[in-house]
C-alpha cells in the first residue's frame, strides 16, 4: 500500500501562520542566494516598482530594499505576516520604500504594466508556477523582470518514495528543463537559473524549524492539530535529509518580452 502524508494545504491555516510567522524565513533561501538573484537583472530604474509576492515575514523583502532604491509593495495572505514585516520594516528604517498589503496572490489589487520587478521566493507554489507566471506577467511593464524560486527535481530518475512524496504535495514539480519551457511559453525570456544550496535548508530554514517545534506545541496548549502538523514538519525535514540530491529549490529569472 502506499504511504500517505498529511498535506501542508489541509492544515489550518491559522496554525500554519502561527508556526511560521514566528520563524525569519518562511522557505529555504539566503541573503546571498537574494543578491545572487538580483545579480541577473540589469537596468532597474532609480525609481524602480517592485512587488514582492507571499513576502511572508519579509526575509529576502529586506535584503531587496537595501540593494534597490525603488519602493516595494509586500504582500501576503496572513495578516500576522504583514504585521512582522511592517515592524522589521520600521525597525531598518524603509517604512518610506516597503509597504506590507494584505491579498491574495491569485487575486492581486494591481494595475497591468504596474511594475518593474515581481520577486516571489518559496511562494509561487501556492497558485502553481505555469499559473503564476502567466498571471503575474499582466502586472509587469515592458522588458520588466520576474525572480521566483521553485521545488525542482534536480535528476530525471529518482526515488519511488520521494517522487509520490511529492506528487502528493505539489503535483507540479518537474525538471529545470520543463520549468525553463513554462517560463518561455508564459512569455519571458529566460535569463538564469540556479540551485539553491544546502545550507538555505538546513541552516536557515529547516534548522530554525526544528528548533521552534517544541515551543510551538506548548503555545498552541498540546492541541491535536498542532501536534500533527509537527509530525508533518519532521516528516518533510527527514525527506529532504534522505533525499536530498534528487530535488531542491531554484531560482528562475526572466525577463518579459512584448
Amino acid at each position: 500500500m502506499d504511504e500517505k502524508h498529511d498535506l501542508i494545504a489541509n492544515f489550518d491555516l491559522k496554525i500554519i501562520c502561527d508556526f511560521f510567522r514566528q520563524l525569519d524565513r518562511q522557505g529555504p533561501g539566503s541573503e546571498s542566494e537574494t543578491l545572487k538573484a538580483l545579480g541577473f537583472i540589469k537596468g532597474l530604474p532609480i525609481n524602480a516598482k517592485i512587488a514582492d509576492i507571499g513576502c511572508g515575514t519579509g526575509g529576502q523583502t529586506i535584503t531587496l530594499a537595501k540593494n534597490i532604491s525603488g519602493k516595494i509593495t509586500a504582500v501576503d495572505l496572513f495578516p500576522g505576516m504583514i504585521e512582522y514585516l511592517n515592524n522589521r520594516v520600521k525597525h531598518c528604517g524603509f517604512e518610506n520604500r516597503v509597504s506590507g498589503l494584505i491579498a491574495s496572490m491569485d487575486s492581486l489589487p494591481f494595475s497591468k504594466n504596474e511594475f518593474d520587478l515581481i520577486w516571489a521566493e518559496g511562494s509561487i507554489y501556492h497558485i502553481g508556477f505555469e499559473r503564476g507566471l502567466s498571471e503575474w506577467r499582466k502586472f509587469l511593464k515592458q522588458n520588466g523582470f520576474i525572480a521566483v524560486t521553485e521545488v525542482t527535481w534536480l535528476t530525471n530518475n529518482r526515488p519511488n518514495k520521494i517522487e509520490n512524496y511529492w506528487n502528493e504535495n505539489y503535483p507540479e514539480i518537474n525538471t529545470v528543463s520543463h520549468k525553463i519551457k513554462q517560463m518561455e511559453q508564459a512569455g519571458y525570456i529566460p535569463l538564469a537559473t540556479f540551485v539553491l544550496p544546502e545550507s538555505c535548508w538546513i541552516d536557515n530554514f529547516y534548522k530554525p524549524m526544528a528548533d521552534h517545534l517544541k515551543d510551538f506545541i506548548k503555545q498552541q496548549n498540546y492541541s491535536k492539530s498542532a501536534q500533527q502538523f509537527v509530525i508533518r514538519q519532521k516528516e518533510e525535514i527527514a525527506y529532504y535529509e534522505q533525499y536530498k540530491k534528487y530535488f531542491g529549490y531554484v531560482f528562475y529569472i526572466g525577463q518579459k518580452y512584448e
